[in-house]
């Protein structure tokens, strides 16, 4: 053991570290996630400058870097962009029973998608362009799974 060069066998320990933490999604979703949460109402910020509609929010454009502070109320429709369907159940945190159908829904009167579930429909019948609608939850959290899913208008 005394040559530097000689190879060392690894030593590995299997171990967890749980680290509680909290933080802040700041003013501007904080406001989203209330509304959402309070009223059942999806918004939206508008740019001043160049008019981008931004869904969830954003505290600066991310086309001309201005406050986007003029709030939008949304109408809670959109259309599918573009989507994908899971067949399998790892990791153990999916939201539901596969099958899963994630999209990134334009919605009306945004200029940006976001991102969530689709359900009450077959994933085959599933399409680019397919117009969809949001579902709460009753007992809402001010979270973005307050959004059950979207379905089928």
């Amino acid at each position: 053991m005394s040559d530097w060069k000689q190879e060392v066998d690894e030593i590995v320990y299997d171990g967890k570290i749980c680290v509680p933490y909290s933080w802040t999604v700041g003013t501007t979703l904080s406001r989203w996630y209330g509304q959402l949460r309070d009223d059942g109402e999806i918004w939206a910020n508008r740019c001043p400058k160049c008019g981008k509609v931004f869904v969830p929010p954003k505290n600066k454009c991310i086309y001309c870097y201005e406050d986007a502070g003029d709030w939008v109320k949304l109408p809670g429709t959109g259309t599918v962009e573009t989507f994908t369907v899971v067949y399998y159940s790892e990791p153990a945190h999916q939201p539901k029973e596969p099958p899963i159908i994630y999209a990134v829904i334009r919605m009306d009167e945004a200029d940006t998608g976001i991102v969530h579930l689709i359900d009450e429909v077959d994933p085959e019948k599933v399409e680019i362009g397919m117009r969809v609608e949001a579902v709460l939850k009753d007992d809402r959290q001010g979270e973005l799974k307050d959004i059950k899913y979207f379905k089928p208008i």
